[in-house]
């Protein structure tokens, strides 16, 4: 079975690659999960993260925003000490921002979601790269995206961060071509 060349042979990497990766996401607590994760990987690999992702899940509350938009700095010293997350404070205060923004999205816009999907259509992009090497790290969308997030105030979302997120959460599908995954 042929997949996307950056998959390693971990089975936790396959089960994401082939189950997760490129999959449309449409609740606001997944996409802001993928946000935050995706913000968190800056400097490091996905593979780094993935492996902590169920750490995150239990640190930060399964990602309920409400609740991540109400840690104060007990919780962020808590954060700062879990070894099963990565331990930056600068990322920790960049999810707390992130939450109330998104709040402020979702009061404004009435869904986080729909505000997110808007910046490609509301519908995923269909990509078709023949290799990896063709793959953008970034796109008139991202950049769209990251400089409307930036404006509200989100930190952690430059344009490379926000395609990678596009990628994960499946507004755009960016399988190469011989993918198995893309083939069906």
């Amino acid at each position: 079975m042929q997949r996307c060349g950056w998959v390693n042979e971990d089975p936790l990497y396959i089960a994401y690659h082939d189950e997760e990766w490129g999959v449309p996401l449409r609740g606001d607590r997944e996409l802001f999960e993928f946000l935050i994760l995706e913000g968190a990987q800056a400097g490091l690999s996905w593979y780094t993260i993935l492996k902590k992702r169920e750490n995150y899940r239990k640190a930060f509350d399964n990602f309920e925003i409400e609740k991540v938009a109400s840690y104060k700095e007990e919780k962020i010293a808590e954060l700062l000490l879990n070894p099963g997350i990565v331990r930056n404070r600068l990322k920790i205060a960049a999810a707390i921002k992130n939450a109330n923004v998104a709040l402020q999205i979702q009061r404004e816009e009435g869904s986080f979601s729909d505000y997110l999907w808007s910046f490609v259509g509301n519908k995923p992009i269909q990509n078709h790269w023949k290799v990896m090497s063709e793959v953008p790290a970034s796109t008139p969308e991202s950049d769209q995206m990251s400089k409307a997030l930036k404006r509200k105030g989100m930190t952690f979302v430059g344009s490379t961060i926000c395609y990678a997120f596009m990628q994960a959460s499946g507004m755009v599908n960016d399988h190469i071509e011989s993918c198995f995954c893309k083939l069906h």
